[in-house]
């Protein structure tokens, strides 16, 4: 009996060990992941002044603007890095043009832009979601910037065409599947069996 328990120890030890393993290869290889979208891809980031209604309103009404205004000047940009320039040089009439959105409003909150190095969380668009990490963004404040935000991806577009039912430009999903290898896209792609493939391939492979 004692023999027996000492085997069931054993093995417990065994498969408690390969399964931490088997974790931290997941971990290791989530975190190449978002290493690689945060070179391939540039993000959009609107802070409210606050988060009365009022205020959330103008957000998206500021989001919807710049969103427009960037899907008609920005469609030559080739990649993230060449998106990231555009809104640089364009800072200015970026801001004219979330400005203009307050003012037709009757708002005289102050708006600042700037392209910076952001801190995200976990974030779905669509059926695709984002790890959490350092990703380079154009970051918009309204006022005290002491609202609820909201974001998406401006390169590729992942901008929601679609609000309401969460529906993301297919050629932004295809430009994203471009620079990123099967396995990667599939890591990001609600739905997919891969995480959990992982967790229990075979311990002779």
């Amino acid at each position: 009996m004692k023999k027996i328990k000492a085997v069931a120890l054993v093995l417990i030890v065994i498969l408690c060990g390969a399964a931490f393993t088997r974790v931290m290869q997941v971990e290791a290889k989530a975190n190449a992941v978002q290493e690689k979208l945060s070179g391939e891809v540039f993000r959009f980031h609107v802070i409210a002044n606050s988060d009365s209604e009022e205020d959330q309103e103008l957000k998206m009404k500021v989001k919807e603007a710049v969103v427009a205004y960037m899907r008609e000047t920005l469609s030559g940009a080739e990649n993230a890095a060449e998106a990231k320039a555009w809104a640089i040089r364009h800072k200015e009439e970026l801001i004219r043009t979330a400005r203009e959105v307050l003012q037709e409003e009757g708002c005289n909150d102050q708006i600042t832009a700037e392209v910076a190095r952001c801190e995200f969380p976990d974030k779905t668009y669509g059926d695709i979601t984002f790890p959490a990490g350092w990703y380079d963004a154009l970051r918009i404040k309204i006022g005290k910037a002491q609202g609820h935000n909201w974001w998406c991806v401006l390169y590729p577009n992942l901008c929601f065409m679609d609000s309401v039912h969460a529906i993301v430009p297919k050629e932004g999903k295809e430009e994203l599947r471009s620079v990123l290898t099967d396995e990667e896209y599939a890591m990001i792609v609600k739905g997919t069996p891969v995480k959990i493939k992982w967790f229990f391939l075979q311990l002779t492979e």
